[in-house]
């Protein structure tokens, strides 16, 4: 969940590429289900003018704003077309004790996003962190373990069965240089946890979009090899997974996943879907119009880099309120990191991720 990247124009000819790109997908591209009948979203948001380019837009939602703060489910109702748990289908959170279940949380933003007529991308099935405290501190067999994992996973995936769009359903496995990660999946399970995760969800619930989720995987790199090459060799032992999810948490620090189209279009030539899942762009405090400025350009960068890939089917990000942003609680002297500010007041990073949802739908 955790990204460091700086933020870069793609430029001119990638605008022109962008619209060539765009009118080559759009006629192939299938519709979404799940929404027909439902509300729209507003005209002129983020989410109507993703529609019009075959785009979810989308956000993770914090449950506790969502009920308490009127103006933030407002505007997650109005300016987004898909929804991300942030916290409230994790591990953790939906079995607390061992065998007990706690689907409420969860349950409430499916309903809300039925409501709202958008789609919900379920996070997480397989994380090495945020795990309940029985399940770290207990002492157990590879046996054991193999079936807790098997029966949660069932369990979840299949009590929201038909109702998430995209599951990410392994999250975070690789290190920075490539190596999987030492998880008490890996110690206990070896590498082929991965492989069950994607049988098991897909047995659980056969329609959902299966994907693998990670951070610092927007460009080429060592991370990001490794991943395409696990992602080839699950699809050679048949493993259903059908989409990469890239995080997309940056920095204005750091240097720009310029090839981030480049890296996103191995995938799509694999025949999977891919998506910006996390997306957030975290500046050094205070905050001042420059830094909004290359804010802007790291936003753009990434819905450039989706819109370009043929089969990108969906960008979210992290939070769109700084009020709730998770930035200055983990990177300290960071934050502002999200779309609107504390108040709700679109920042020049909206108004880049307008401008090119407009360029792109133009051509519907």
């Amino acid at each position: 969940m955790r990204k460091t990247t700086q933020t870069a124009m793609i430029g001119t000819a990638a605008a022109a590429l962008l619209v060539s790109s765009f009118t080559l997908s759009a006629s192939a591209a299938p519709e979404h289900s799940g929404s027909h009948g439902k509300p729209k979203p507003a005209a002129g948001t983020l989410g109507a003018l993703g529609l019009r380019a075959d785009l979810r837009i989308g956000t993770a939602v914090d449950m506790a704003a969502l009920a308490d703060d009127a103006p933030y489910r407002a505007k997650t109702a109005s300016e987004f077309t898909s929804v991300t748990p942030e916290n409230v289908m994790k591990w953790e959170v939906v079995e607390k004790e061992r065998g007990t279940y706690d689907w409420a949380a969860a349950d409430e933003l499916v309903d809300f996003a039925r409501a709202n007529g958008q789609l919900v991308r379920g996070h997480t099935l397989l994380w090495h962190s945020q795990l309940p405290a029985w399940l770290t501190g207990g002492d157990f067999s590879a046996d054991e373990l193999r079936a807790i994992l098997r029966k949660h996973i069932t369990d979840e995936a299949g009590h929201f069965k038909g109702r998430i769009w995209q599951w990410d359903v392994v999250n975070e496995a690789f290190n920075d240089d490539g190596t999987l990660r030492d998880s008490i999946w890996l110690r206990k399970l070896g590498p082929g946890y991965i492989a069950d995760a994607f049988r098991w969800a897909r047995q659980a619930d056969p329609k959902a979009k299966l994907f693998i989720n990670d951070y610092n995987i927007e460009g080429v790199n060592a991370k990001s090899t490794a991943l395409y090459k696990l992602v080839v060799e699950l699809r050679k032992q048949h493993v259903p997974i059908d989409g990469v999810g890239i995080q997309g948490h940056l920095s204005v620090q750091y240097n720009a996943p310029h090839d981030i189209a480049d890296n996103m279009k191995r995938f799509d030539d694999l025949g999977l879907e891919t998506a910006i899942t996390e997306a957030d762009v975290r500046v050094p405090m205070p905050s001042d119009s420059t830094k909004q400025e290359a804010q802007a350009e790291g936003y753009d960068v990434l819905l450039r880099g989706c819109l370009l890939t043929r089969h990108c089917t969906d960008f979210t990000v992290w939070g769109f309120t700084d009020k709730y942003s998770w930035v200055p609680g983990v990177f300290e002297g960071e934050g502002a990191a999200n779309l609107f500010d504390e108040n709700y007041t679109a920042k020049p990073a909206y108004k880049a991720l307008t401008q090119d949802l407009k360029l792109a739908a133009g051509r519907n």
